[in-house]
C-alpha cells in the first residue's frame, strides 16, 4: 500500500511538472510600458550610481519582479509552436532555384497560413526574450554596484580603539544613548500619570510571573514532562536526553519573551525602548541555544559527545564558548543601545573592541584545542600505517581557521579596520556554532532510525543518518552564506538561475525537467522490478520453462524495462537532444574504439541470455575453471569453483570460446572408473564382480545399463574400466569415490590382487661386493625386486 501511495505521488508531481507551463499568461501592454519608464529610470540611476543600498535593493526587487513575469512569457504557445513547426517541416522545404518545379497553390496557402500563425505566436514570445535579456543585465548591473560597495566597506578604515583619546566620548555617548532610552516618552510629551501605570500593572504582573516561572522550573517541568512522554515507548539512546536538553531550551527562551513583554506591557519605554528589550530577549535566547549546541557536541557524557576528547578538553571548549556568547550578546547589546540615538563612528569600535577581543582569544583556545583532535581509523592493527579519519581532518581544519581568525581579528581591530574583524570573526563564530547544530541533529535522527529499526548505536554508522546528515548540511548552506555576507538578493538570484537552467544547443534544461525525468524513470524503474518479481515469484513457475530460461526471461525483461524507462523519462520530461545529435555522434565512435571491449562483452551478455549455451546452475568448464554458473551479468558471467572461489569470465569468451558444459539440457553424465587386477586372474570373474558393483550404486541408471571393458595388457596388470550413467552428473566425484571402495571390499573377499608396479634392478660390478673390506661395510637390505 505505501509503495502504491508513493508511486502515485510521484505520478501526480510528474503531471503537475509537465502541463505548468500551460499556465503561462502573455503580459499586457501596459505592463509593458510600465516596464519601459522603469528600465530607463534604473539604466540613469546605475550609470549615475547614485542612491543609496536601500534604493538599489529596492530598484532591484522590482526589476527582478519583471524578470520573472518575461520568463514565464518565453515559454508562452510553446507546444503551438513546436506543433506549427512540425507541420511546416512536414510540408517539406520550399522549391527554389530555376528550373525548379512550381509548388501547388494549396501547399503554398498552407504554408503561408501556418508562416502567419507562427509569426503571430512568436511576436510576444521574442518580445519577452528581449525585455528578460534587459532585465537580468540591469539585474546585474545592481548586484555588481552592491558588491563594489561592499569591498570597499571592508577597508574602509576607522579609529583606532587603542587610542585613549576616544575612550571618554565613547563612554560619554553611550550614556547619553541609554538616557535617551530611558527617558523616552511614548505618550509624546504628556506626563506618565499613576492611574496610568497602574492600569497595565495586572497584565505585567502576569506576564512577570508566567515568564519567572517559565525560567527558574523550565527544567524541572522539561523533565517531568518527558518523562510521561517516555512511558509511550522509545527507551534508550539519546532520544529523550535529547528532547529535555531541548525543552530546557524552549521553556526559559519562553520566560524571557513573557518578561519583555511584562515590560514593553507596561508603556514606560518607547519603540526604541521596545525594541531593544525584544532584541535582548532573542540574544538571550540565542545565548541558550548556543549553550545547547556546546553541551551536544562537547557533552560530559563520552556517550553523547559528538567529538570525543578528553572530559578536561571538553569541560574548557564549553567554557570558551560560554565566554563567546556572553561576549556577542554584550556587544550586540551596546550596538543596539548606541543605535537608538547619534554616535561618533570611533565610538562604536571603542565599546565592541573588549567583547570582540575576548572572543578571538576564546576562540583562538578553541582552535589549539580542535588541532589537537585525533580519531585513528586502524589503530587495531599494529603492521598498518595509522590512518586518520576524514572527520577528524575537518576538525583539525575548523582548528587552524579558528587560530588564524583569532590571531587577526585583534591586529585588524586595533589598526582600525573595524569593518574587516567584523566580517570574519562573527561568521567563524556562527559557523561553528551552525556545523554544531547540524551535527546534534543528525546524531538525534541516527538515533531515531536507530530506535525505529531495532539497530541501536550501530544505526549512527548506517547510510540513512548520514544521507540525512548531508541534506542538513545542504539546507544550512544558504544560512551560511548569509552569516558571511551574502545578500538574501544573492541567494534569490541564484535560485532563480537554476530554475531557469543551462542551455544545451537549442534546449534549455531545469531543474524541474531533471525532476520530471527522476520522477518518470523512478515509476518506470519500479514498474519493471515489479513485474519481474510477480513473473520470477508466480507466473514462470507455473511453466515449464527451466530454471536457466526463467532467469533469462526475467534479466532480459529488466534491460528492455529500465531501457523504456529512460526514453520515458527523456520524453516526458521534454528534453530535446537533437541539438547533440552530431556531438553524441561524435562521442559514440571515440568510445565505441576506447570501449570495444566492453562493447563486446556486453553484446554478449546479450547473446547468451538469448541463445542460453549455459544458465545459473550449469556445470561449466571454460578457460581451465570448472565450476557452477552463479550469475549472468550484462559484462560478465560468475561461476563459483568447488574451492568456493568465485571467478569472473568475460561474456566475450564465453560466447567465442571453448565451453565444456557437463549439465546443457539435463544431469545425466557419465562416469569412467578404471581398475587394475594381477596377471592370471580370471577375466571373466573380474568382470562380472565389476558389474555387480555398478548395478548395486543406486546413481547408476539401468538404462543404458552399465558396462566393463578389460580395455588393456597393461605393463603390471590387467586393465579394466566401468563405463555407466548417473542420473546427476553432479555427484560424480562421491559415487566414484562409493565404487572404489566396493572395489576394494569385493576384490579381498574374491581373493583377486589389485598389482602395484614392478620394476627390475641392474647392477653394474656386481663381483666388488664379494670383498670381504666392502661386506663388512654393507648393510642386509630386504629387496622384492629380482638381482
Amino acid at each position: 500500500m505505501a509503495a502504491a501511495l508513493r508511486l502515485a505521488f510521484f505520478g501526480l508531481v510528474g503531471l503537475w511538472l509537465l502541463i505548468a507551463p500551460a499556465f503561462a499568461q502573455e503580459i499586457s501592454q501596459e505592463a509593458f510600458e510600465r516596464w519601459e519608464t522603469l528600465a530607463k529610470g534604473a539604466e540613469e540611476t546605475i550609470d549615475a550610481e547614485r542612491g543609496s543600498n536601500d534604493t538599489f535593493e529596492a530598484l532591484r526587487v522590482r526589476i527582478a519582479d519583471f524578470r520573472g513575469q518575461f520568463d514565464t512569457a518565453r515559454d508562452q504557445n510553446a507546444n503551438r509552436i513546436a506543433t506549427l513547426r512540425e507541420q511546416l517541416a512536414a510540408l517539406g522545404p520550399k522549391p527554389e532555384g530555376e528550373g525548379a518545379p512550381a509548388e501547388s497553390a494549396d501547399v503554398a496557402a498552407k504554408r503561408e497560413e501556418l508562416n502567419g500563425q507562427l509569426a503571430a505566436l512568436l511576436l510576444p514570445v521574442q518580445r519577452a526574450e528581449t525585455a528578460f535579456v534587459r532585465a537580468d543585465n540591469l539585474v546585474g548591473e545592481i548586484d555588481r554596484i552592491l558588491r563594489d560597495r561592499q569591498a570597499r566597506e571592508l577597508l574602509t578604515v576607522t579609529p583606532s580603539p587603542l587610542n585613549p583619546a576616544h575612550w571618554q566620548p565613547a563612554v560619554t555617548e553611550f550614556m547619553r544613548a541609554l538616557n535617551g532610552l530611558w527617558n523616552e516618552n511614548p505618550r509624546k510629551g504628556k506626563e506618565r500619570s499613576w492611574d496610568e501605570l497602574r492600569s497595565t500593572l495586572p497584565v505585567a504582573f502576569l506576564l512577570l510571573v508566567l515568564g519567572g516561572i517559565l525560567i527558574l522550573r523550565g527544567k524541572k517541568w522539561s523533565r517531568v514532562i518527558v518523562d510521561k512522554l517516555r512511558r509511550l515507548g522509545a527507551r534508550g539512546l539519546g532520544i529523550w536526553r535529547f528532547v529535555v536538553s531541548l525543552l530546557e531550551v524552549i521553556l526559559p527562551f519562553a520566560g524571557m519573551v513573557l518578561l519583555a513583554l511584562a515590560a514593553i506591557s507596561t508603556q514606560f519605554f518607547g519603540d526604541a525602548g521596545h525594541e531593544l528589550l525584544i532584541s535582548i530577549a532573542v540574544l538571550a535566547g540565542i545565548m541558550m541555544g548556543v549553550r545547547w549546541v556546546s553541551e551536544r557536541v562537547f557533552s560530559p557524557n563520552d556517550d553523547e559527545a559528538l567529538i570525543l576528547l578528553p572530559p578536561e578538553k571538553r569541560a574548557e571548549l564549553r567554557f570558551h564558548v560560554a565566554v563567546i556568547t556572553v561576549m556577542i550578546v554584550l556587544g550586540e547589546v551596546a550596538t543596539l543601545i548606541l543605535e537608538s540615538g547619534f554616535y561618533a563612528e570611533a565610538t562604536k569600535s571603542v565599546l565592541t573592541f573588549p567583547p570582540m577581543l575576548v572572543s578571538s582569544i576564546a576562540l583562538y583556545r578553541i582552535g589549539t584545542v580542535f588541532r589537537g583532535y585525533e580519531v585513528v581509523l586502524n589503530e587495531d592493527e599494529p603492521d598498518a600505517e595509522p590512518r586518520m579519519s576524514s572527520f577528524s581532518r575537518v576538525v583539525r581544519w575548523l582548528g587552524t581557521g579558528a587560530v588564524i581568525v583569532g590571531l587577526i581579528s585583534p591586529i585588524l581591530l586595533a589598526a582600525g579596520y573595524f569593518r574587516a574583524a567584523d566580517a570574519i570573526l562573527p561568521p567563524y563564530i556562527l559557523t561553528l556554532i551552525l556545523l554544531g547544530l547540524v551535527m546534534s541533529l543528525q546524531r538525534f535522527t541516527a538515533d531515531v532510525y536507530g530506535t525505529v529499526t531495532g539497530q541501536g548505536v550501530q544505526a549512527r554508522d548506517a547510510l540513512w543518518p548520514v544521507l540525512f546528515g548531508l541534506i542538513l548540511l545542504v539546507l544550512a548552506a544558504p544560512v551560511l552564506a548569509l552569516v558571511w555576507g551574502a545578500r538574501i538578493t544573492d541567494l534569490t538570484e541564484l535560485w532563480s538561475a537554476v530554475g531557469r537552467g543551462f542551455a544545451i544547443g537549442d534546449s534549455r534544461i531545469s531543474p524541474t525537467d531533471f525532476l520530471a525525468f527522476a520522477v518518470i524513470f523512478v515509476i518506470g524503474y519500479g514498474l519493471t522490478r515489479l513485474v519481474q518479481s510477480a513473473l520470477r515469484n508466480n507466473v514462470l513457475p507455473k511453466t515449464r520453462i527451466d530454471v536457466g530460461g526463467q532467469n533469462a526471461i526475467v534479466s532480459g525483461l529488466g534491460y528492455v524495462g529500465i531501457f523504456l524507462a529512460a526514453l520515458a523519462a527523456v520524453t516526458g520530461a521534454g528534453l530535446d537532444l537533437s541539438s547533440l545529435a552530431i556531438v553524441a555522434g561524435a562521442l559514440s565512435v571515440g568510445i565505441g574504439f576506447g570501449l570495444q571491449t566492453v562493447v563486446s562483452n556486453f553484446v554478449s551478455g546479450i547473446i547468451l541470455l538469448i541463445e542460453r549455451p549455459i544458465s545459473e546452475g550449469d556445470w561449466i568448464e571454460v578457460g581451465g575453471q570448472m565450476g557452477y554458473v552463479r550469475d549472468i551479468s550484462v559484462r560478465s558471467t560468475r561461476i563459483e569453483t568447488f574451492d568456493r572461489t568465485d571467478v569472473i569470465v568475460p561474456n566475450a569468451d564465453l560466447v567465442s570460446g571453448t565451453v565444456t558444459n557437463f549439465t546443457r539440457g539435463n544431469t545425466v553424465g557419465r562416469l569412467i572408473v578404471p581398475v587394475g587386477v594381477a596377471y592370471g586372474t580370471d577375466t571373466r570373474h573380474v568382470e562380472k564382480v565389476l558389474r555387480e558393483i555398478a548395478e548395486a550404486q543406486p546413481m547408476v541408471l539401468a538404462a543404458p545399463p552399465p558396462n566393463v571393458l578389460m580395455v588393456n595388457f597393461g605393463a603390471d596388470s590387467l586393465e579394466f574400466e566401468i563405463r555407466c550413467y548417473l542420473r546427476d552428473v553432479n555427484w560424480m566425484m562421491s559415487i566414484k569415490s562409493d565404487i572404489n571402495h566396493a572395489i576394494a571390499a569385493r576384490f579381498a573377499e574374491e581373493g583377486f590382487e589389485i598389482p602395484f608396479a614392478q620394476r627390475d634392478l641392474w647392477l653394474r660390478n656386481a663381483e666388488v661386493l664379494t670383498q670381504p673390506k666392502l661386506r663388512k661395510q654393507s648393510t642386509t637390505e630386504k629387496k622384492d625386486d629380482t638381482l
